[in-house]
């Protein structure tokens, strides 16, 4: 699903690169901030009006920091004001500022997310950032390569992703949807944030790579761990190459190691096995480029590595937190178990218990409207990052070169000039004139542009036929009433999320 006010591309090469412009959870840019954020205290933005900028050409206003550190102290001691000053502090809508002698800009108009997404994509580059976050991970993966490798690979692996591809997948969805929901029938309380994650790997090991990951589950989670700790700067070891040989680091670096290894065990053994498949793990496996060169084994791994942890964590991140919102928002619940019975069939009926299809889910309007404002308000790759390689005029400033920008989906997705009451989880604000009124980068979880995100079909849909599966079924309670946000690579929760389901 594509952010709500854009056209749906269908696999259209949109951006005439020979590649797909498809919004998606693989190569989604995420934060590197810290632990302690309040889920309902991140305010709305009130920047001044645009209009009201200086007309000329100019640097962005400067925030107040630190000598040579700049905001690195407040990043890591409280990222929510942090987010609040950068995003809402200042009356332009762009902030410059440091962090541990980084130049950056914050930039929080939908105007100029559009424009360093799209219009002038060509200036920017996922820059250090990304690079260093990505060190002994991923390099070569499609978050963090750049150039020519990007869109070689890019278009080796897009076929995968194809809509008419991605609902291939959908009976293996609903299945471990419904073993899920089974597991869950006989539970008390559910611990959801552990069981999504193993639910959408599960899903990913069946789709992707055709096999069961259920025997590397502890290696995967600890590599899963150990990333999101890499991308928290309450970790200092975050800030220094990963070749230092910190505690922090050395456990990181041995982690991937064993999670690499994973991955060369699963494409040695597709390659010995002759089979013929079209998933994700053939096309690397038997990867071959236009010119008829082969893809380098270490950037098949790192695909891999990049595509099963993005690809299960931030879908898992999704689940958790739709589902906590609807077990503390009765209402909307039970809107959308209304339309879930007329789909899929009331409790008690004789179609009852129809399995979720893509035909079955794909008009489901306050089902769109619900994910919709999940990753509105809980976005799980909350902050996109660039580097600019020129000098570039976005709106009425001046980004001067090598200057690291920031376009935070947490701060842009909770402007009161877009949402009213924006701190509140509301489905029912989705309606298509709201759709048709609101700024087209003013609601972007997948980023866009030529490097949006891959996986997006496949993330939404995954989480649209499992949310359906659950709630035709269960009626959800809370059971953990407050949760804060810990930043790190993704949106996560900062203690376990306990829900209770109940049979309708």
């Amino acid at each position: 699903m594509s952010a709500p006010t854009r056209t749906d591309t269908d696999d259209e090469d949109v951006d005439g690169d020979g590649d797909v412009d498809d919004r998606g959870d693989v190569d989604a840019d995420a934060s590197s901030a810290t632990t302690g954020g309040s889920v309902d205290g991140l305010r709305a933005a009130r920047p001044a009006d645009v209009a009201a900028a200086r007309g000329d050409r100019d640097r962005p206003p400067r925030a107040d920091e630190a000598p040579l550190v700049g905001k690195l102290p407040q990043l890591a001691r409280d990222p929510d004001e942090y987010y609040r000053e950068l995003g809402a502090g200042y009356d332009a809508d762009a902030v410059a500022y440091s962090v541990n002698r980084t130049e950056a800009v914050m930039l929080t108009h939908p105007e100029y997310v559009q424009a360093v997404l799209v219009e002038e994509a060509s200036a920017f580059r996922k820059g250090e950032v990304l690079s260093r976050a990505f060190d002994g991970f991923a390099p070569n993966g499609l978050v963090a390569s750049e150039g020519e490798q990007w869109a070689r690979d890019r278009k080796l692996l897009q076929p995968a992703f194809y809509r008419e591809r991605v609902e291939t997948y959908a009976d293996a969805m609903v299945g471990e949807a419904e073993r899920t929901a089974d597991e869950w029938a006989d539970a008390d309380v559910v611990r959801v944030d552990a069981d999504a994650r193993n639910l959408t790997l599960r899903i990913i090991a069946r789709t992707m790579f055709g096999t069961d990951l259920s025997g590397k589950g502890a290696i995967i989670g600890e590599a899963a761990e150990a990333i999101l700790a890499r991308t928290s700067p309450q970790n200092l070891s975050s800030f220094l190459p990963v070749w230092v040989p910190t505690p922090s680091n050395r456990r990181f670096v041995a982690t991937m190691r064993e999670f690499r290894d994973v991955m060369s065990e699963l494409v040695a053994e597709r390659r010995a096995s002759d089979e013929d498949g079209d998933d994700l793990l053939s096309i690397l496996a038997d990867a071959e480029y236009d010119d008829g060169t082969s893809m380098d084994r270490d950037v098949v791994k790192d695909h891999l590595v990049t595509f099963v942890f993005a690809g299960h964590e931030t879908t898992a991140l999704l689940l958790t937190w739709t589902l906590w919102e609807l077990a503390r928002n009765p209402d909307a619940q039970a809107t959308l178990h209304s339309e879930l019975d007329g789909a899929l069939g009331s409790p008690g009926t004789p179609a009852a218990g129809e399995s979720a299809t893509p035909d079955a889910v794909r008009d489901l309007q306050y089902l769109d409207a619900v994910v919709d404002e999940s990753l509105r308000l809980h976005p799980p790759a909350y902050n996109t990052f660039r580097e600019a390689t020129r000098d570039v005029e976005v709106g009425p400033w001046t980004i001067p070169a090598g200057t690291t920008v920031t376009i935070p989906q947490l701060v842009v997705h909770r402007d009161d000039r877009w949402y009213d009451d924006p701190l509140a989880f509301d489905p029912d604000r989705w309606t298509s004139a709201m759709r048709d009124a609101l700024p087209e980068y003013a609601h972007y979880p997948f980023g866009g542009g030529p490097r949006s995100c891959i996986g997006n079909r496949f993330a939404t849909l995954e989480a649209k036929l499992a949310l359906a599966t659950v709630l035709s079924r269960f009626e959800v309670e809370p059971v953990t009433e407050s949760v804060e946000y810990q930043y790190s690579a993704t949106l996560q929760p900062d203690r376990p999320v306990e829900l209770r389901f109940r049979e309708r």
